[in-house]
């Protein structure tokens, strides 16, 4: 018998060197993809739902429209703003959402179908949350997924199917 331990192939102290994708985070290539995709809902968002106020002109819907626009601006900086920081360039497309929402005529009938744009987002918000690495990236995801469920709430109430 011999004194000899056996040494270690894959020491554990090595695994802050493993890549991000073997430890079940998404890669760079798949977040670039994610961010572009809800880039181009979110513009569609944000135009359906400046067009949308517009529409309304005054009053409760108005200003709802209003506000949920300058969400969907907002998360669109951000978007922009992590593409860039990926080293990637931000796709110039708006989803095919808008003109869909906008077809549209019935006001109500429009903010739910809104809605379910709202809560595709919020679903791929959640589905995607538990894969982000980076700690700035996740926490506004996280703020953008609240975000989402709070407009999606308001709206049910302002159309009365809260």
């Amino acid at each position: 018998m011999s004194d000899d331990k056996p040494g270690f192939s894959s020491p554990a102290c090595s695994m802050n060197e493993a890549d991000d994708v073997y430890m079940g985070y998404a890669g760079r290539d798949e977040l670039v993809a994610f961010l572009n995709e809800l880039l181009e809902a979110e513009r569609a968002g944000s135009r359906v739902t400046l067009d949308s106020a517009r529409e309304a002109g005054t009053g409760a819907i108005a200003d709802l429209m209003s506000a949920v626009q300058r969400d969907e601006a907002r998360w669109c900086a951000m978007l922009l703003r992590h593409v860039k920081e990926l080293g990637a360039e931000p796709t110039p497309n708006m989803g095919a959402f808008y003109g869909k929402a906008m077809a549209v005529a019935d006001m109500a009938e429009r903010i739910a179908f809104l809605n379910r744009g709202q809560g595709w987002v919020a679903k791929k918000l959640r589905v995607m949350l538990p894969r982000v690495r980076d700690d700035g990236m996740h926490a506004d995801f996280k703020n953008m997924l609240e975000s989402h469920e709070t407009n999606i709430a308001l709206a049910n109430k302002a159309i009365g199917r809260a």
